[in-house]
């Protein structure tokens, strides 16, 4: 079996990237995002990049690093706020972006993981999000159809991993990154901590080693915040 650790970002990329890629992100906010993975992606200049994710991180955090050098084309998002960067490169016509309603993505990813290439759901009926889209009558309602996503590549970040690649997150940075994680090609997870193989208590197992080629340590991280909110200590 091919070995699966690499020792950093750079290295766990080398060969996989090219410009034009589709790219399935991991990641909420700045939870879980694969930020070392996505500052090597920076800084190897490829350029006319889609992404699908939840949203592009906050300004020069996440994916906004990469809007901001301008190597992201197109984004597939649910979320667009907290980036001004964003904002502006949309509304001024520099950046494609494809509205998908949060539930309607994570499906939409764990599809092409799952090698289905289309659903029907009500989500967006009526709405700008079913402009363009087949639609059909299921038991006298209407539902339109949405399309399973399949990704060049996966970008992820966990908690731990064992060496075979068999991957543990922790609680809310689960979020988007096992189906992001699935409809990849080729899917790079960092992580904060490897294990031995046989560590890992099986029923443990978020996303099986079988989805995972390429595996880095990217500890240690700081913890990043996205609104800093504190108690007004002034009583007098």
């Amino acid at each position: 079996m091919a070995k699966k650790l690499y020792p950093d970002a750079a290295s766990a990329l080398d060969g996989l990237l090219k410009d034009g890629l589709l790219i399935a992100c991991g990641g909420f906010g700045l939870c879980g995002i694969p930020e070392r993975l996505l500052t090597a992606v920076r800084e190897s200049g490829v350029k006319d990049l889609t992404f699908a994710s939840n949203n592009a991180g906050i300004d020069n955090e996440g994916i906004g690093m990469l809007l901001r050098t301008r190597q992201v084309k197109k984004m597939i998002a649910s979320y667009v706020g907290e980036n001004k960067e964003f904002e502006r490169q949309y509304l001024s016509g520099e950046l494609e972006v494809e509205f998908s309603p949060q539930g309607t993505l994570a499906e939409r990813m764990r599809a092409g993981g799952a090698g289905i290439p289309g659903f029907y759901t009500k989500t967006g009926v009526g709405t700008l999000v079913a402009e363009g889209k087949e639609s059909k009558v299921f038991d006298g309602q209407e539902y339109i159809l949405e399309r399973g996503i399949f990704a060049d590549l996966a970008l992820v970040k966990a908690w731990k991993a064992d060496e075979t690649g068999n991957v543990v997150f922790r609680k809310t940075a689960r979020n988007f990154n096992v189906p992001a994680a699935t409809c990849g090609k080729v899917c790079v997870v960092e992580v904060e901590e490897i294990v031995p193989t046989g560590s890992l208590d099986p029923d443990s197992v978020h996303l099986p080693g079988v989805y995972v080629q390429r595996i880095i340590v990217g500890s240690p991280y700081d913890k990043k915040i996205e609104f800093r909110t504190v108690r007004n200590t002034d009583v007098g």
